[in-house]
């Protein structure tokens, strides 16, 4: 997730970016409660 905000700061202002992160943070939550399952990065990004 690091090199995404790293290439997304390059371009957009941090405001944006911040909220682009929580955005995604929000989302990432969101799966692993409404599925009730340890969080697994590699495997969410693929689906």
């Amino acid at each position: 997730m690091a090199n995404w905000i790293r290439k997304l700061m390059e371009k957009k202002p941090f405001r944006l970016v911040s909220v682009a992160l929580a955005n995604k943070l929000a989302r990432i939550a969101w799966v692993v409660l409404t599925r009730k399952e340890a969080y697994r990065p590699h495997e969410l990004a693929v689906r």
